[in-house]
């Protein structure tokens, strides 16, 4: 399903390294300054969105690459039945969304590793953190003569990230693909250069599987890379891999299947090799049980069909905005991605979420309030 929905989907990819959609009009789409595209409208009188009384109301996000391809459809989409509804995201990485939040700047972000107490604390109109979707983090890679897909434990490529293992045909690496003759090419470690919530999930799963790593490097949005090449978001390090022959690093799985990226299949902590695909990461969640503040991880899942290396992301909502309009098209917004917006995760590689995480996050949103 997803090979025949691949070409189709395409353009959402890339470039998006900061796209901003603004939903207010059907007017031929125009460009926006180097960082965005900006989609129009039409002076069709105005629709009412939820309880907002049709009022005309501009929300302005920004943060995490992770989620962006689906924002941009969720956004587009609501724009067909809530044209006065003007919805702009900035996709610039965690690390950026959660600072533009605390600063009051935007009116939502997002972000892969949610907020850490302390930082909600700063956040002076109240934060809530909601799940929107999950999906995998893949370990893609470009060897152009290498058909199958090249099987990777767990030791193996916490050294490749290491700079331990330099060269594709490295004895470790043959040891686990026999039958697969592997070039002698230098590895290119591609990863990310900005503050990112996909790096705190990866390097939170690195330190889980290496010891070494946990004490040389640990985790976080951003750290000091033992080797590699920074691109930044996660369009930044796709197109970076696509281009550099023996590179492998690490992106979402929609990126990567979006562009046709060779992705590792990877040993998981019941010592089975799984591959990347919604359904393995799905498995992998189904074992995440949320807390109350609907902020919860888990960086090396048991079972034995599990994908190793899977998150939430996070949308932020203030819990009280100025302007009443704002706070209704907010939950509306919201609304809509918890709904008829699940139905559009699969098709772009994202996991929709269990009926049951829907509901819990449908009441954190009732919160919202002006």
């Amino acid at each position: 399903m997803f090979a025949q929905l691949r070409s189709a989907r395409r353009a959402l990819f890339l470039p998006l390294v900061a796209v901003s959609f603004s939903i207010a009009s059907c007017q031929p789409q125009t460009s926006q300054a180097p960082t965005g595209t900006e989609v129009g409208g039409s002076s069709a009188s105005p629709v009412a969105a939820g309880g907002n009384n049709g009022a005309n109301v501009s929300l302005t996000g920004a943060g995490a690459t992770f989620p962006a391809p689906l924002y941009q459809r969720w956004f587009s989409e609501y724009n067909k039945q809530h044209p006065n509804i003007r919805v702009s995201y900035q996709s610039v990485g965690s690390g950026a969304g959660v600072e533009q939040f605390t600063q009051g700047t935007v009116d939502f972000a997002a972000s892969d590793t949610g907020m850490k107490k302390e930082e909600i604390a700063k956040v002076s109109k109240g934060a809530i953190l909601l799940p929107m979707t999950a999906g995998s983090i893949v370990l893609a890679y470009n060897l152009p003569n290498v058909q199958n897909s090249i099987k990777l434990p767990r030791t193996v490529y916490s050294d490749i990230f290491l700079g331990k293992i330099k060269n594709w045909n490295d004895a470790k690496i043959a040891a686990a693909n026999s039958g697969i003759t592997l070039p002698n090419t230098p590895i290119t470690v591609i990863h990310r250069s900005d503050g990112s919530g996909t790096t705190g999930v990866f390097t939170k799963h690195l330190s889980a599987i290496s010891p070494e790593w946990k004490s040389k490097v640990g985790d976080g949005k951003t750290v000091d890379w033992p080797v590699g090449v920074g691109a930044k978001g996660n369009e930044g390090v796709t197109a970076q891999i696509q281009q550099t022959q023996g590179a492998i690093g690490y992106t979402e799985y929609g990126y990567a299947n979006q562009n046709n990226l060779a992705m590792a299949t990877l040993e998981n902590k019941a010592g089975n090799f799984v591959a990347p695909t919604p359904e393995s990461a799905s498995k992998a969640l189904a074992a995440i049980e949320l807390p109350a503040d609907l902020q919860a991880s888990n960086s090396d899942p048991t079972g034995a069909d599990s994908y190793p290396i899977v998150t939430y992301t996070w949308l932020m909502a203030y819990r009280n905005y100025d302007d009443p309009n704002k706070a209704q098209a907010m939950k509306d917004v919201i609304e809509y991605g918890l709904t008829d917006g699940q139905k559009l995760s699969q098709e772009l590689g994202y996991v929709p979420l269990p009926q049951e995480v829907v509901t819990k996050v449908q009441a954190a949103a009732n919160q919202i309030q002006s």
